[in-house]
This record gives C-alpha cells, sequence and structure tokens, in this order.
C-alpha cells in the first residue's frame, strides 16, 4: 500500500522576509514610490470624501459637513426623472463605442507595424499614429468644423464637385452624430492605444516564429498561432480596465461636439452631470449621478474579471 501511494510533492513556498529588512534592503525602490502613492492620495482618494454630498442638501454658508442629510433623495430623483433613459442610453451608445468598437483596432495597428522590417518606414508610421493623441478635443473639433462644413468643407466640396449635394451640414444631423465621434476618437487614440500592445509583442519569443517559419506558416498564421496568444493577457487586461469606463462618456469630446441637431444623442451623463452641478449649482445631485457611475463602472469590472478568470484564466487579480 505504501509503495503504490503517489506520494504528494508539496510545492515550494519563498521564505518570508520580514518587512523591516525589505525596507532597508530596497529603500531606493520605496523612495521613488513615496511620490506616486502622495499623487494618488492626494489627487484620487482624498477627493472621495466629498462623496458625501450624494446624501446632503448642500449650501455653500454651512459647508459639507454641516448640511443637512438627505439620504437618498437624489437618486431617486435621478432615476424618476424624465431624462434617465434617455441620459444612460446615450451614455452606454458612446461606451460601446469607445469600449467595444474601437478597441480592436489599436491591436491590428500593432500588429501590422509589428510586420514591417523598414525601420524608417516603421518610425515615420508610428509618429504619425501617435501626433494625434498630443492634440486637444478643442482643435481636433474646429478641424472637423472646417472639413464638414456645409457648402465649404472639404468633404461637400469633394461630394459637390462628383455631383453630389453639397451642402449636408453633418454636425447638426444626429444620424451622424454616432460616426463622427467613432472617426474622431478612433483617429486620435489609435496609434497611442497600440504602443502597449507593441511593448507585449517584442517580448514574444522569436524562437516560436522561427519554429513556425519551419513548419510552413506564413504571417497571418504566425499572427492568429503566436503573436495573438502570446500577448492575450495583455488584452484581457486592458479590456477589463476599459470596461469600467462604459458609463464615461467623456467630458470634452461630446461637449464640444454638441449642436441643436444631435442634442438627442449627445446628452450623456457627463453632460448632464457638468450643466446640473457647475450651471445650475445642485453639486449635491451631480455628485450622486457621478457616484452612480462609479459604482455602475466598479460592477462591471469585477464582473468581467470573474467572466475572464473563470474562461480565460486573466485577470486583474
Amino acid at each position: 500500500m505504501g509503495a503504490a501511494r503517489v506520494a504528494k510533492t508539496k510545492k515550494y513556498k519563498p521564505p518570508k522576509v520580514p518587512i523591516r529588512k525589505r525596507l532597508v534592503r530596497y529603500w531606493p525602490l520605496y523612495v521613488m514610490l513615496v511620490p506616486a502613492l502622495i499623487y494618488y492620495w492626494l489627487i484620487c482618494y482624498v477627493p472621495m470624501g466629498g462623496v458625501v454630498l450624494a446624501f446632503k442638501d448642500y449650501s455653500f454658508k454651512k459647508g459639507i459637513w454641516g448640511s443637512p442629510w438627505i439620504g437618498l433623495q437624489y437618486f431617486r430623483t435621478f432615476f424618476t426623472s424624465y431624462d434617465c433613459g434617455r441620459l444612460i442610453r446615450n451614455t452606454l451608445a458612446v461606451g460601446a463605442i469607445k469600449c467595444i468598437l474601437e478597441f480592436p483596432f489599436p491591436i491590428i495597428l500593432a500588429l501590422l507595424l509589428n510586420e514591417v522590417r523598414n525601420m524608417k518606414f516603421k518610425k515615420i508610421s508610428q509618429t504619425i499614429t501617435y501626433l494625434p493623441h498630443f492634440l486637444s478635443s478643442v482643435i481636433i473639433v474646429t478641424m472637423l468644423q472646417r472639413l464638414l462644413a456645409p457648402n465649404i468643407g472639404i468633404l461637400n466640396q469633394i461630394i459637390a464637385n462628383m455631383g453630389g449635394d453639397g451642402s449636408t451640414f453633418y454636425l447638426m444631423d444626429a444620424k451622424y452624430f454616432y460616426r463622427i465621434l467613432f472617426g474622431m476618437d478612433l483617429w486620435r487614440g489609435l496609434g497611442w492605444d497600440s504602443i502597449i500592445y507593441l511593448a507585449a509583442i517584442s517580448s514574444v519569443d522569436m524562437e516560436l516564429y522561427e519554429a513556425a517559419e519551419m513548419d510552413g506558416c506564413g504571417k497571418l498564421k504566425k499572427m492568429w498561432h503566436i503573436t495573438l496568444p502570446s500577448i492575450r493577457g495583455t488584452i484581457g487586461l486592458l479590456f477589463i480596465m476599459g470596461v469600467g469606463g462604459i458609463l464615461s462618456s467623456g467630458v470634452d469630446q461630446i461637449y464640444l461636439l454638441r449642436t441643436p441637431g444631435n442634442m438627442s444623442l449627445a446628452d450623456t451623463l457627463d453632460i448632464y452631470v457638468l450643466r446640473i452641478g457647475l450651471l445650475n449649482g445642485q453639486y449635491g445631485y451631480a455628485t450622486a449621478i457621478g457616484l452612480i457611475q462609479g459604482l455602475v463602472g466598479l460592477f462591471m469590472v469585477l464582473v468581467c474579471n470573474k467572466i475572464s478568470r473563470k474562461a480565460t484564466e486573466v485577470s486583474l487579480w
């Protein structure tokens, strides 16, 4: 019986080093970590104290802590309001465009750039795709206004020269809003978002490609069977983190693209918070809506992380 019994191998556990010794041994690394900790504490965590405004009838005279508590009144007001369904629907549509529809394009660009062997052409291509990221939304929207202007815009002039109607006011027509937003946001972030995928691809073992070439695999097969599986973890982590912002459409782009013609689609939760909070001075109500966005984003990250961990073994934690 003893000979037939399979001995269980114990997993090796490295000895625990006391925190004091780690601090002494790696003190330069901890010193470099201090500025980042201070930044996140002051910018990200200290302002969380203002979340109590979502449960208070705030007044400047009494201050945050002196204002009376009103419980969940702001939340009930929002979910029973006429604008609630429209705002959530518009925000989810914009979030789906940014988090889901645009997600594969940086991966595709990274795969294509990785196959370029002319280093000069590769660097020029990377620079051209990165540059739009450094342009402000004001500049990009101004360019769009010039390109899409009726009669005098470049696009309308091309259509007119081809015998079509060159008087279309694209920014005033709601049916073009999502297309314009998709093209604008993709052009701006495509190159920048591909950087992390290029970094992940650069760490793939070259021997795998050599073995695939010996087996007769072409470029597409090597991409599908080697490159993509090797960066699966990076793709999964970035997708999980991106899903958390599905209710955050972005203020600057949407606010600048809003016109009376596309207001029915461009009025999102972020714009509503800006209008209610800063313009109308309803700080508690705006904080409550922002808290809803944050909680929904946290819930989406937790759900996607759990599903990804079970299905692909890729997760944030």
